[in-house]
């Protein structure tokens, strides 16, 4: 005790200042800090739990499925759960009657096909695990004195062979199946070692784990059930509709000539932001993994609704797959107004009128197939690419006339050219329409001086923060380059026009595969016709339209 008391003696000098600093000196002012950073903590767990709160009672209203789906759940667990209450002869069913429960909590998943998977993989994988584990039971019992040397060379064998299995690439959709076959068999050939009736346990768990399934199979299909095949023809449908939103959000921004002050860096890595057009061309493009995963649980769906026996599913993914396949010219669409390098206003100008009306009409397109694909109709009889291809060769035409906008002109010799030019006859050159052009077009090389300004490559943002390319061009036009450098960084600006212009006339042509795509899939599929529109009879010339 004396030994004690000198060592806390001495140590009391060095640890009561740290005990001092932790409780609070004699004005307690460590304590009221203590006290308030204990009630900012317990003031922002408890905003932190509203905000849960809030937004999963928003889930539940967004998606009733999801409340669905865990109300079946609950309802399947606790049917289940009777077992234990069995009072039966065979008690074994009492016993272990959590394999029946463990076969609910592993086969019920949110939509049927997932869920028939789930149990075809127990059920295969339980089945042969039974029969493999009587057959090395039998065998152990026979070895007599060497049955653990058996048992766990046929765990060593069974582990083995199954785990290399099912690296094999054909073998991936039954790996669920694998780990079930291995984990069954070692915990029946443990529990039939300790027990010493191998086939007793065998058949038990063979019949509870048959008893959960039949309980699961029972309540997810018969109590509102929720079809993966339905999912992805939603799916499919969202695909075409947020397409049609990406493709005219970025040809209107370019338009208005809308820009970022700074991209955000979640836009550079790939991430989600709060750009509506991103999210919408960004959910097309990532929904590759979603659709391949839904098309495998679709295929093992019985017929249900619209969707008969052998239903195309595949044609659902084909047909989105096309969609992406205009969804990444939409990104670089977008990708032209996150450029550092920008046209300036006025020569976009010049194809506002073709590039809306390009952009229009192709949305009109991505929107008809959608609401096609929805309805589950054919296309209506005629041309549906009609008016997006006029209006894309409308804007080709004005390319071709006008293209000297998309160039520096003033370099651009195709022969020998005269040397000294006149600004009035280089504007009454571009009032002659008829005139023979030699070696370069004179009403070219006047660049349309009264309706397009040739000058920096000037741009507003969404802020009307004036930005220029590069940085080392003065904001009131002033240019600290001089010569060939400035007409290089003017050439750039205008071919960023001329990469926007060529991408969305990509996009037109992309648009003839998504229709041919959605036909071969209508075909398949047997989609309804179209509904017939009665026109009224033209009145015949010379008669009064009353008399018609």
């Amino acid at each position: 005790m004396g030994s004690i008391k000198c060592n806390w003696a001495d140590n009391s000098r060095g640890k009561l200042p740290l005990l001092v600093s932790f409780w609070g000196n004699e004005d307690g002012g460590s304590r009221r800090r203590g006290l308030k950073v204990m009630r900012e903590k317990i003031k922002n767990s408890w905003v932190e739990f509203n905000d849960f709160a809030r937004k999963a009672l928003e889930m539940g209203r967004s998606d009733p499925r999801k409340v669905i789906f865990a109300v079946k759940m609950g309802l399947a667990l606790s049917l289940t759960s009777l077992l234990i209450f069995w009072k039966g002869s065979y008690q074994d069913f009492a016993q272990y009657s959590i394999w029946a429960i463990l076969t609910v909590i592993v086969m019920f998943e949110f939509s049927i096909g997932a869920t028939f998977i789930k149990g075809f993989n127990r059920g295969l994988g339980t089945l042969c695990a039974g029969i493999l584990a009587f057959c090395f039971a039998e065998l152990s019992v026979v070895a007599g004195k060497f049955e653990e040397v058996v048992i766990v060379i046929s765990i060593f064998l069974t582990g083995f062979c199954a785990s290399y299995l099912k690296l094999y690439p054909t073998m991936k959709p039954y790996e669920y199946g694998f780990r079930v076959f291995v984990l069954t068999y070692c915990i029946l050939m443990v529990a039939g070692n300790r027990t010493r009736e191998y086939s007793q346990a065998v058949l038990t768990r063979l019949v509870l784990i048959a008893a959960g399934a039949g309980v699961t199979l029972v309540v997810n299909i018969c109590i509102f059930p929720i079809w993966a095949g339905e999912s992805l023809h939603k799916l499919v449908v969202k695909n075409f509709k947020d397409l049609a939103t990406s493709l005219e959000g970025c040809v209107n921004g370019y338009l208005k000539c809308v820009e970022y002050e700074r991209i955000p860096s979640k836009i550079l890595t790939y991430q989600a932001a709060d750009d509506p057009l991103y999210n919408c061309y960004r959910s097309v493009v990532q929904s590759t993994s979603e659709e391949d995963t839904l098309l495998g649980f679709a295929t093992w769906e019985p017929p249900h609704g619209p969707y008969r026996h052998n239903y195309p599913w595949e044609n659902f993914v084909k047909v989105s797959g096309a969609v992406k396949h205009c969804a990444f010219t939409v990104m670089a669409l977008h990708g032209c107004i996150l450029s550092e390098i920008q046209a300036p206003a006025d020569r976009r100008h010049v194809f506002s009128n073709e590039l809306q009306k390009v952009g229009s009409e192709g949305a009109k397109v991505l929107r008809e197939l959608g609401s096609k694909l929805e309805k589950m109709e054919k296309l209506s009889p005629g041309d549906i690419l009609k008016n997006v291809h006029e209006a894309a060769e409308q804007l080709q035409q004005k390319i071709d006339h006008k293209s000297y906008v998309l160039v520096n002109s003033e370099g651009w010799e195709i022969g020998g050219r005269p040397m000294e030019l006149d600004l009035e006859d280089l504007i009454n050159a571009a009032e002659d329409e008829n005139m023979k052009l030699g070696s370069k077009s004179l009403s070219e090389a006047v660049l349309e001086v009264r309706s397009v300004s040739v000058g920096t490559a000037l741009c507003y943002d969404a802020k009307n923060t004036l930005r220029t390319w590069p940085s080392n061009v003065s904001a009131n036009g002033g240019s600290m380059v001089k010569g060939d450098e400035f007409k290089t960084y003017e050439s750039a600006s205008a071919l960023s026009l001329a990469t926007f212009t060529s991408l969305l006339i990509e996009f037109v042509a992309r648009l003839g595969n998504v229709v041919s795509s959605f036909e071969e899939l209508s075909l398949k599929a047997n989609f309804k016709d179209p509904p017939i529109i009665n026109m009224p009879p033209e009145p015949c010339k010379g008669v009064p339209t009353w008399v018609v």
